[in-house]
C-alpha cells in the first residue's frame, strides 16, 4: 500500500507537473509569438522603408536625367537665337557707325565752342580767387609759427607768459 500511495503521489506530480508544463508552454507560447510578430513587423517595415527609399531616389534620378535632358534640349533650341541676336547686333552697330560719326562731328564744333567760352571765365576766377588763397596761405604759416613753441615741450617757460 505504502507502494501504491507512493506511486499515485508520483502520478499526480507527473501530471501536475505536466499539467504545469502545458501550462507554461501556453504562457511561453504567446509570448514567442509576440516576439516572432514583432520580429515581422519590423522587417516589414526596414523593408517598406527601404523600398521607399530607393523609389524616392529613383525619381530624384529620373527628375534629375530629365531636368537635364530638358536644360540641353533648350540650350540647342536657343544657341541659334543667340546667334542670330549677335549677329544682326554686330549689322546694327555697323550701321549705326556711321551716325555716331556725324553725331561726333556736330557735337564737337559745339563742345569747342563751349570750351572757348568758358575757359576765360574760369581762368578769370582763378586769377581772381588767386590772391586770397595766397594771403589765406601765408595767414596759416604765420599762425604756424607762432604755435610752433607751444608744441615744444622745452618751451614751457614761454607757454606760462600768456
Amino acid at each position: 500500500m505504502a507502494f501504491s500511495c507512493v506511486a499515485a503521489l508520483l502520478v499526480v506530480l507527473a501530471v501536475t507537473h505536466g499539467c504545469e508544463a502545458v501550462s507554461l508552454v501556453r504562457r511561453d507560447a504567446p509570448s514567442d509569438v509576440d516576439k516572432l510578430t514583432q520580429l515581422i513587423e519590423n522587417m516589414s517595415a526596414s523593408i517598406t522603408a527601404a523600398t521607399q527609399e530607393m523609389v524616392d531616389k529613383m525619381k530624384a534620378l529620373e527628375m534629375t536625367g530629365t531636368a537635364q535632358a530638358y536644360m540641353e534640349d533648350s540650350r540647342a533650341k536657343i544657341q541659334p537665337l543667340v546667334e542670330q541676336v549677335q549677329a544682326e547686333a554686330t549689322k546694327l552697330q555697323e550701321q549705326v557707325k556711321p551716325y555716331i560719326s556725324n553725331i561726333e562731328e556736330h557735337i564737337r564744333p559745339l563742345t569747342d565752342n563751349f570750351n572757348s567760352h568758358v575757359k576765360p571765365l574760369t581762368d578769370n576766377f582763378h586769377e581772381q580767387v588767386k590772391p586770397l588763397t595766397d594771403m589765406m596761405e601765408k595767414l596759416f604759416q604765420q599762425e604756424i609759427l607762432l604755435t610752433k613753441p607751444l608744441r615744444n615741450p622745452s618751451n614751457t617757460r614761454e607757454i606760462s607768459h600768456f
